[in-house]
């Protein structure tokens, strides 16, 4: 991919560029907004320090909303949402694990 599907987001004050398909741009810079929002409320309630910690939080509080809301019976589901959030977790569970070792704090 070319320089030009690159996307720039700010989250926490942090500009990030990522690459993506021209057709999912507007979907990317819209979570991006999201994550910064949820992060920005846990940074502010003064009871998360850290910016790995806060994105951690910020990740466990977007998937219990998307688990919450795929459990109740309005939403048709193709039944994979559940499995590739606890893919996701179990992939922070991962680097959460990896991460003990080398910092502390």
């Amino acid at each position: 991919m070319s320089s030009s599907n690159s996307v720039t987001v700010q989250i926490l004050d942090k500009e990030y560029s990522i690459i993506c398909p021209p057709e999912e741009r507007n979907n990317l810079v819209s979570a991006a907004r999201y994550l910064d929002g949820k992060m920005r409320e846990i940074r502010s309630s003064g009871k998360v320090i850290g910016a790995d910690r806060i994105a951690v939080m910020a990740a466990l509080n977007i998937t219990h909303e998307m688990l919450h809301r795929q459990d109740t019976p309005d939403v048709v589901s193709g039944g994979t949402t559940r499995e590739q959030v606890r893919d996701l977790l179990e992939r922070v569970d991962n680097a959460l694990a990896d991460d003990t070792g080398t910092k502390n704090g």
